[in-house]
């Protein structure tokens, strides 16, 4: 969690900067591109946070799914293989 807080500030500093010289680039005022800055970004990060925490988890899950032992496809594959390379 706290790995995922870390990365999520960096994200946001980051963002913040890019947004507020694009839309400052794109306006030519201070007021928007701060208004710009500080409300995309703020959005942005919080889908951020709660992404990076659905990727942890998908990892989990294909760890597990690892520890179930060879699956149909990994069979297949290995014997498509196997007849390759009898067959060069």
């Amino acid at each position: 969690m706290r790995r995922d807080l870390m990365k999520t500030a960096r994200f946001a500093a980051l963002h913040f900067s890019i947004g507020f010289g694009v839309a400052y680039l794109i306006s030519g005022s201070l007021p928007v591109a701060l208004g710009v800055a500080l409300i995309e970004p703020a959005v942005n990060t919080v889908a951020f946070f709660f992404r990076e925490r659905a990727w942890r988890a998908s990892e989990t899950d294909e760890a597990a799914d690892t520890e179930a032992g060879p699956r149909v496809e990994d069979h297949h594959s290995f014997r498509n293989l196997r007849s390759l390379a009898l067959a060069g």
